[in-house]
């Protein structure tokens, strides 16, 4: 059984990962069950995403207003796709911030990732766009503590926002890396990815928190890397020798990433290396109705690898 079927999940944890900074982790952290982050000083709080349905945005509210803490003034939005968006109306006392594409994205997505798994309880979501946007890099105070937003440019979507907590050395990387699961970038780059991973090496993290997965440290970028080299060579050979991506996907030895879940986004993900190979410009602005047209027959050649339906535990 692939591992994208085999990994029910458990209930989330808030991990207290420095002082005033938390993980919310969704175990394990596959498809849609993504972490979030929780920033406290004195009485304010911010949040750093929300979740993919209904049920789980509130379960998140709860931990957060839990021990006395009031609702978050500021929810930032790493990037747009719903399981890290969708939750957003659960915290109408918040500005939500996010990148200037990121809001244009998520207007014209809408609901489309519920299509993916009609299965999932979603539940009465309401779409809440980001209200502040930025372009380059913000900051935004959090009673004492710093938060940095940066965007890194294309990596995993057009619209990434690196969070940055400086005086505590944590970074917050949304899914440009993921822990323990496989990156997904058809909808951003894989140049741009390495670029982002070797800007947030330069920062200096002591603790990695991934979009998905375990909480970790620098060894979580390496990994990232690592991936995106080995994916980087398959196109490369796979344009060489005229193979299509989900063939190169299917005959690839993965070698150190068996144990990453969600295997199948290898397909995906040759696709825009394999674009890249041929010389597709980096940074455009998506024609997102012809992205997620695209990405609909890639989901298959997904479904296809993985033998089976894509498992989504939302």
């Amino acid at each position: 059984m692939p591992p994208s079927a085999a990994t029910p999940t458990s209930e989330p944890v808030l991990q207290e990962v420095a002082d005033g900074v938390f993980a919310y982790v969704q175990a394990p952290g596959g498809w849609c069950v993504n972490n979030a982050g929780v920033l406290v000083s004195g009485d304010k709080v911010a949040l750093v995403d929300t979740a993919a349905t209904e049920a789980r945005a509130l379960r998140l509210r709860e931990h957060v207003v839990r021990d006395g803490r009031g609702a978050p003034f500021a929810v930032i939005n790493t990037h747009s796709h719903g399981d890290h968006s969708f939750g957003n109306f659960v915290f109408p006392e918040a500005t939500v911030y996010g990148h200037a594409l990121a809001r244009a994205e998520m207007h014209q997505a809408g609901l489309h990732l519920t299509d993916l798994w009609p299965e999932v309880e979603w539940g009465h979501i309401e779409l809440a766009l980001p209200t502040a946007t930025y372009e380059d890099r913000m900051t935004l105070h959090v009673g004492d503590l710093t938060a940095e937003l940066i965007h890194t440019g294309p990596a995993h979507s057009s619209n990434d926002t690196i969070v940055w907590i400086p005086g505590r050395r944590v970074l917050f990387t949304g899914d440009i890396v993921m822990s323990g699961a496989t990156p997904f970038f058809p909808m951003g780059s894989i140049t741009g990815s390495l670029r982002a991973v070797a800007h947030m090496r330069s920062l200096g993290a002591v603790t990695v928190v991934s979009g998905h997965g375990p909480v970790g440290g620098p060894e979580i970028l390496e990994t990232g890397e690592a991936y995106l080299r080995w994916v980087q060579e398959l196109a490369k050979a796979g344009v060489a020798a005229g193979v299509p991506p989900h063939e190169a996907a299917r005959d690839a030895e993965a070698g150190p990433f068996t144990e990453l879940l969600e295997p199948e986004r290898l397909v995906a993900n040759l696709h825009r290396a394999y674009a890249e190979e041929r010389g597709a410009a980096l940074g455009q602005e998506p024609d997102v109705a012809a992205m997620l047209k695209e990405m609909g027959v890639i989901f298959q050649e997904m479904v296809d690898y993985n033998g089976g339906p894509i498992t989504c535990h939302a």
